[in-house]
């Protein structure tokens, strides 16, 4: 078993063809299963949502993607971390339309953020998990607040809470819906962040977007 084990860990990329069957059954599981509901405070049609900076906790990403229309899944860039468990789900979201952009702010944060840029500048959607991949939860990092400040594209928080779910052992308490519950995602109201911050301006729109995004959290 441990023999397994480790080769397993050693495997870095699998096929991407192996991920199109889970997909299919992931997709049908949410429709069968789950009702979603979209609350969305801007004019903005959700299908026509453009070079927005969005940002989700990391806890609740489970069901993430198919909240989202295809058109506006096709056009988002998400930003993952260059880990190795990180080229699975670039692997498996790209089953779904979504791009992806690999990096966080501890590896190859520079590359990911000229990503990010490029992505914008092409008219694409950007989404971070500002908390993740390590933590601490609900404690957001500035990689978003600083590309709307170069941008000067706008940041909207995606809240997504559930009205039944199980809640893992793990560092951000990761949220898994419990079959024939309701998935809510509440898109907030564009948050704009100024050019040219300080540090310890950065450092403020940091702490006012970290209190937006928990306002549309349900612990």
């Amino acid at each position: 078993m441990g023999w397994f084990k480790q080769k397993f860990r050693n495997i870095k990329k699998f096929p991407t063809w192996i991920y199109w069957f889970p997909s299919v059954l992931y997709r049908m599981y949410f429709r069968l299963c789950f009702r979603s509901r979209v609350v969305n405070l801007n004019e903005c049609d959700i299908h026509d949502y453009r070079e927005t900076i969005a940002c989700t906790w990391h806890n609740r990403l489970f069901f993430f993607p198919l909240l989202f229309p295809d058109k506006t899944r096709h056009n988002t860039s998400a930003m993952i971390s260059a880990s190795r468990d990180g080229q699975y789900l670039v692997d498996f979201i790209s089953m779904l339309g979504v791009k992806s952009l690999r990096g966080s702010s501890s590896k190859k944060a520079v590359d990911a953020q000229l990503g990010a840029v490029h992505a914008l500048q092409e008219g694409r959607n950007v989404v971070f998990t500002p908390d993740g991949p390590r933590g601490p939860r609900y404690q957001i990092k500035r990689g978003p607040i600083h590309l709307a400040s170069v941008t000067g594209k706008p940041l909207v928080v995606l809240g997504i809470n559930y009205s039944r779910s199980w809640r893992l052992k793990s560092w951000d308490q990761f949220r898994i819906p419990k079959p024939f519950s309701t998935v809510t995602m509440t898109i907030g109201k564009y948050f704009r962040v100024p050019p040219d911050l300080s540090e310890e301006e950065l450092e403020k729109y940091r702490v006012a977007f970290q209190n937006e995004m928990l306002k549309y959290t349900e612990d």
